[in-house]
């Protein structure tokens, strides 16, 4: 029986209590660009870009993302085996990151959404999301040739949206995929950016050990009714 330990935090207080070398596997998917944008006649920033760098630079945030977190991850990470849910701005930073600073092996999936909107302002469609594969040395061992393929293709869900109350729900199959090809029954999996549950539900199913923490208090409740109703439906403890 996986053991479940969830946190209502800031991922940076619960990271740097736990132990070097503690957990198996990171999936996570943290938040993107920070600032909103406007569209009309052209694109504008909300705020003013000398602003935002300020911002960027105060904070240690590249392309909205806090680059300290990437050091803790490594600290508590056994080797390196993690897999990063990402936008496209964010793929230099963190290729730069693993690839060039940590020597990592990488692998890029695709996760291609078939029904996603047209876009009609003279640039592509946004129907992909990219999940970037970092490892050295860690456990990679699809079971099949379709957990193998880097690839994904699956139709966008908005119920889970509407359901779960998350604007970013990532498709459960797909996380599960990932567990399955990086972990083995029993290793600990770490999710420190948790949202609505989506890898915490993966791993009790899974049979791994997990700890997840999320600083949103509503979607952390989301996350605890997920997992509980997930139980009740499949019967388990």
């Amino acid at each position: 029986m996986s053991n479940i330990q969830l946190f209502n935090a800031d991922c940076r207080d619960i990271l740097k209590n736990l132990p070097d070398n503690s957990v198996d596997l990171i999936v996570i998917d943290p938040p993107y660009l920070l600032e909103n944008t406007k569209t009309g006649g052209g694109s504008k920033l909300n705020n003013s870009l000398q602003n935002i760098f300020d911002k960027l630079e105060e904070n240690n945030l590249t392309n909205g993302f806090d680059m300290r977190i990437l050091n803790e991850l490594v600290r508590v990470n056994k080797k390196i085996n993690m897999y990063l849910f990402c936008n496209k701005a964010q793929l230099p930073m963190l290729m730069s990151y693993f690839v060039n600073g940590k020597k990592c092996s990488f692998d890029l999936i695709k996760y291609h959404k078939t029904n996603a909107a047209p876009t009609f302002s003279n640039k592509y469609n946004s129907d992909t999301e990219y999940v970037l594969y970092v490892r050295k040395g860690g456990y990679c061992k699809p079971a099949c040739y379709e957990d193998a393929s880097t690839l994904y293709q699956d139709a966008m869900n908005t119920g889970d949206k509407h359901r779960w109350g998350h604007p970013t729900v990532k498709p459960l199959p797909l996380v599960e995929r990932l567990i399955r090809n990086s972990s083995k029954e029993g290793d600990t999996v770490l999710d420190c950016f948790l949202g609505s549950g989506t890898t915490a539900v993966a791993c009790k199913k899974l049979n791994r050990d997990f700890i997840g923490v999320e600083s949103n208090k509503k979607y952390f409740d989301i996350a605890i009714n997920r997992i509980n109703t997930k139980e009740k439906k499949n019967g388990t403890n």
